[in-house]
């Protein structure tokens, strides 16, 4: 009998112990599944987001924080509470940089040794990589990395580009933005614009055939990022956002009311105004005078000498209104960030794709149009006053070489004045104790990827729209950001049309098209003012076959 008895309590029991591992089993799976989205949505709050900012032909010194005297009270905030670079460079020109930034490595190994070129297929893009890795991603502005073909026909093409002859593809589809890892993308295909009309202007991969009468091209990119900032809020996922600026590339287009803030301040001259940079860049740190003295105008004009002093004086205002405006957009963009509570925890990379451009003259023709949508003819030369839709300005040799002060030359040359960029980096989750300083480290545009990828914690991938990739140039800025290195790189390579530079160390070679190489230590002569190539031709010898070595494994394909 007892013994029937403990059995049957042994069967309770039991019976009791497999019920209660049940419920505790059951009770773990619950939590588990409702703690890991939790954990995940964590994890994804904790990245932030990228927003990357690019001017196009911005003077090294025009805004405010690197020495300039127009108003960009907005990115002197961002510098204000962030970080500034003074040795960050670009690629020297527009698609070659842009290529860089997107993809970490240097432009002739995707594509684009030259402007005009197709971005390769097989090296993934901010976009690809982070949009594989939780992100939103979307595109306002700029694109001009896909192959830009005139058409056959000289007057066809004019016509074309004036939005009188239908085509609503721009270029291969399958190279626009849309298709290179963007969810959205508004702006433009080809890389010169009507500000007021553009042509190549795309949603995604749908032609934008009209626009509205007060349409302007710098406030279309600022609308598009704010309205896709506003979309991309609607979940939990963090968002990259690619703000690319035509301004204040030429045509020299702006409105009338920013044009009328600088009305005389540009009638000393760009001599004058090349000095007084130069000071604005002492007093706010950006260069020591010990080590970085003006450099001369390469331009070799004098203002003294010029006979069209009102006209030129009126075309850097117009230059000058356009990077207000673009500011005023920034400001915009900065305050949606703010309203949406996004901005503690979004990294804002500013910086320009090349230095001012020293390019006028160009007649109608390939990228300019001679006439508007109405057929009414555009002055490309007798015009008082810049910045209306049927003038067509361009800032010029003079200017461009005064607003690059403190270096020489300017967009395309390989010089300090065409690949060193203003660079501001902003987030104050990331920052704190690093507001308003200056990083004297050496960075470049193919960085910019790596940064991307660390702080959304991602790898590059091995393969990337069906192709295998190659691994990247670039180095993450994070730990130079941290002081805890003073440049990503032990060698630097630049080459674009002829133009070239190698950087290992302290020490730069540098050379025009059909110029010869010059030597620059650059810790005692930052603006490459005092060239050692006579003094110390083994030095040169060295650094030029290390060049051609580069040059071959950069771009295996071209010869010496």
């Amino acid at each position: 009998m007892i013994s029937k008895e403990r059995e049957e309590n042994r069967r309770i029991n039991n019976f009791r112990y497999m019920k209660n591992l049940v419920l505790l089993f059951a009770a773990l799976v619950v939590i588990s599944c409702t703690s890991t989205p939790k954990q995940d949505s964590d994890k994804q709050e904790e990245r932030p987001n990228i927003v990357i900012i690019m001017a196009d032909d911005l003077g090294y010194s025009d805004i405010g924080c690197y020495g300039g005297e127009i108003h960009t009270p907005n990115l002197d905030g961002l510098a204000a509470d962030g970080v500034r670079f003074n040795q960050f460079h670009n690629a020297a020109r527009c698609c070659p940089t842009r290529a860089s930034l997107l993809t970490g490595k240097y432009p002739h190994q995707v594509g684009l040794d030259r402007n005009g070129q197709t971005l390769s297929r097989n090296a993934a893009t901010i976009a690809e990589v982070l949009k594989e890795n939780g992100y939103h991603t979307g595109m306002a502005g700029k694109w001009h990395l896909s192959r830009t073909k005139a058409l056959s026909n000289k007057e066809d093409q004019l016509k074309w580009l004036s939005h009188r002859k239908d085509s609503s593809i721009f270029a291969p589809l399958e190279s626009y933005p849309a298709n290179r890892g963007f969810e959205e993308h508004w702006g433009v295909i080809w890389g010169v614009v009507d500000y007021f009309d553009p042509f190549s202007l795309v949603h995604n991969e749908e032609a934008i055939k009209e626009v509205p009468d007060d349409f302007y091209m710098t406030d279309f990119v600022t609308d598009k990022s704010i309205e896709m900032i506003d979309e991309f809020k609607k979940d939990d996922k963090p968002f990259f956002l690619y703000v690319a600026h035509t301004a204040p590339h030429w045509p020299l287009h702006a409105l009338p009311e920013d044009i009328e803030k600088y009305e005389g301040m540009y009638d000393e001259g760009w001599d004058v105004l090349r000095e007084k940079r130069y000071q604005g860049l002492v007093e706010k740190g950006i260069v020591d005078p010990a080590i970085a003295p003006l450099a001369k105008n390469e331009s070799g004009k004098l203002w003294a000498d010029c006979e069209r002093k009102e006209w030129e004086a009126n075309h850097m205002e117009t230059h000058a209104a356009m990077v207000d405006r673009l500011d005023q957009g920034v400001g915009r963009l900065i305050q949606k960030l703010k309203e949406t509570g996004e901005y503690d925890n979004t990294v804002i990379l500013f910086l320009a794709d090349n230095g001012a451009s020293p390019e006028r003259g160009y007649i109608p023709g390939f990228d300019r149009p001679g006439h508007n949508r109405e057929g009414v003819e555009i002055d490309y030369d007798n015009f008082e006053h810049p910045g209306a839709e049927l003038t067509w300005g361009y800032l010029g040799v003079a200017w461009a070489g005064s607003i690059n002060a403190p270096f020489r030359y300017w967009k395309k040359e390989s010089f300090e004045g065409g690949n060193c960029t203003p660079f501001i980096v902003h987030w104050p989750n990331g920052l704190k104790g690093k507001e308003n300083t200056i990083n004297q480290g050496v960075g470049h545009v193919i960085d910019i990827l790596p940064t991307c990828l660390e702080l959304a914690d991602a790898k590059y991938p091995a393969e990337v729209n069906g192709l295998e990739t190659t691994p990247i140039e670039g180095n993450s800025i994070l730990p130079m950001l941290n002081n805890e290195i003073i440049t990503t790189h032990d060698t630097l390579f630049w080459e674009h049309e002829g133009g070239k530079a190698l950087r290992i160390g302290d020490w730069k070679i540098s050379s025009l098209s059909k110029g010869g190489w010059e030597l620059f230590n650059m810790a005692k002569d930052r603006t490459e003012t005092n060239n050692l190539a006579e003094e110390m031709p083994e030095k040169v010898e060295e650094m030029t076959a290390i060049w051609a070595k580069e040059y071959q494994r950069i771009f295996p394909q071209q010869k010496k």
